[in-house]
Formats: C-alpha cells, structure tokens, sequence
C-alpha cells in the first residue's frame, strides 16, 4: 500500500529524518511510535504532501505519490483546525468537496458520519458551540468522510474520554475489516497492543524498530509466566528447583494463589508444566510478554545506553 524508502528531511541543521523506510501494508493498522522529536509529525506531514522530503520517495499502490493521490487520503492532525464560525455539516459537506466528492456525495456521507457517531443533533451547530470531545469527532470525521483508502492519524485519541476512545479505536478496526489502510501516531500504548498489526519506532529521525507489534513484543520477552493453581504455596516452591524464579505470588482464594515467574537459562513452558504436574492443580499458565509501552521503554533505553 505504502512504501517509503530513505526518506531525509532537515530544517537548516535539524535533522528530522534520516533515512527512514518503512513498508505499510494494504488493510492494516500500523502503529507509528516515538518520543516527542522524533520526527514523527515530518514523516506524517511529508506523506500528505504539507512538507517536500530532502531525499528519498513514497510510494502508494506502487506508484510515487502525487498531489493526485490526496483523495485516497484521509489526515486527522495533530493540530486541529476547523474552522470555528462554521456549522458542522457545513464544514464536514465543504472538506469532503476539497478531497473531490461532489455535494450531493458530500451530504450523504456526511449524514450517514454524523448519524454513526450519534451527533446528528449537532450538525447545524457551529464548531466554535462544541466541548473539545465533540469537536474531535467531528474532525476524525472530516478524515475519513470522502471514503479514502489510506487514513493516517496522529494522535487521534488525544481529548477523549474512556468511552469515546473505545468508540474510536472499534470504528477504526471496522474500517480495517472493510479493508482500509490506517497509519496510527499515538502515545497511547494501550491502544497499539489492541489493534495494531505492525508497528515501527522513530528515535532521534532513524527508524530503531519494524516488525508485527507480536513478534515486537516476543523479541522483548524476558521470560516470565503467570501461573493460577491451587494447592499448597510450599509444595509449589519446592517444585520450581533451580529452573524458575519466584517473582511474586498472591492469594486469590482458599489454597488458590496467583504466582509470576521468570525462568532460567533454556527453560521452557513444557519443563514448567512437567515440574508442577503431580505438585499443584494447574488452573492457567500464561506466558507473559511485554506491552507495547516496555517494549517502547527498553529499546530507547538500549539506544541510549549503546551511546553513552
């Protein structure tokens, strides 16, 4: 879907990207991960065509991008700007007409948005009369109400309450299973866990990480194992021997306890359950991997820590 190779940009002796490449796949959900400064917001804004690269080229559908390729796009930024003296219809029918729909399409959809989100109620309202929630939905509408095919979004749960950052992050695997493209810049790290397919980390303008965010956090995993039994906590500590660590345990009922792990050397998941067989009855054995937000922590950790 989307192939970006080497790309550079500077802003007089501010490097903001060094060549970076990545690869966004057709139908997901790609996380785009990074401190603040880490030339994130560039990368977005040389996408949708705001900024000129120094060096390298995107490419959408096998094609280099042109200004043609917009209406394929839907941008939600990270500085919102809608016009505050419009009405919301209004300005929804108006931006859906700039990325090529006609009126007649542009009110269509833009009923069916305001109904889908359940602010039809608002639509002759002026945007400058709107809580900053309401404001924010109107304008993640504005990204995607002329139907495009990549949707990139930066930090679009930025403003929500619980509710409405789980409304978002549903509507966005909606459009996933009806095979949109979404790039995703957020420092919501709940959020990447949940929904996203793969996931990239800029640190200091270089891509440091790219991969699926499963194997991501596989690579970070540092062995350790919740596991749920009941029986007696002595028995359970005799079995683990030299092999695993107790970390920590609590107890979640009459002789049932919760414990964490970590295992040593080569030790493996069989050679846990084959050591508490007989001991303990095993209720759960779950191996623990790192969020999103460790796997974020150690690898700019280690970036700093190799440059110290």
């Amino acid at each position: 879907m989307l192939e970006i190779n080497n790309l550079c940009k500077s802003f007089q002796r501010k490097i903001a990207l060094d060549e970076v490449s990545l690869t966004v796949g057709k139908g997901e959900i790609y996380g785009l991960l990074g401190p603040n400064g880490a030339g994130k917001t560039t990368l977005i804004r040389i996408i949708n065509q705001i900024l000129e690269a120094d060096r390298g080229t995107i490419r959408m559908n096998g094609q280099l991008m042109t200004q043609s390729q917009l209406a394929n796009i839907g941008y939600l930024p990270e500085e919102r700007g809608l016009y505050k003296n419009m009405q919301v219809e209004e300005q929804l029918i108006f931006l859906a007409q700039l990325r090529g729909l006609t009126k007649k399409e542009a009110q269509r959809n833009v009923s069916h948005w305001l109904t889908k989100f359940g602010i039809q109620d608002w639509r002759s309202k002026r945007v400058e009369s709107l809580s900053k929630g309401m404001a924010q939905k109107v304008q993640f509408i504005a990204a995607l109400v002329h139907d495009p095919q990549l949707l990139v979004l930066d930090e679009p749960l930025s403003g929500f309450d619980p509710v409405n950052v789980e409304l978002i992050l549903s509507e966005m695997k909606e459009l996933k299973e009806s095979g949109k493209t979404i790039i995703l810049s957020t420092h919501n790290m709940q959020s990447v866990d949940e929904i996203c397919d793969r996931a990239s980390l800029i640190h200091e303008a270089k891509k440091l990480a790219e991969d699926t965010v499963w194997n991501l956090r596989e690579q970070h995993n540092q062995g350790e194992y919740m596991v749920r039994f009941k029986g007696n906590m002595i028995g359970f500590v005799n079995a683990l021997w030299t092999d695993f660590e107790l970390l920590g345990h609590e107890e979640i009922g009459d002789n049932r306890f919760l414990a964490k792990l970590k295992m040593r050397g080569a030790s493996q998941m069989n050679d846990l359950i084959n050591a508490l067989v007989g001991k303990v009855e095993i209720e759960l054995i779950e191996k623990k991997l790192p969020s999103m937000q460790e796997v974020f922590i150690d690898i700019i950790r280690g970036k700093e820590e190799a440059h110290a």
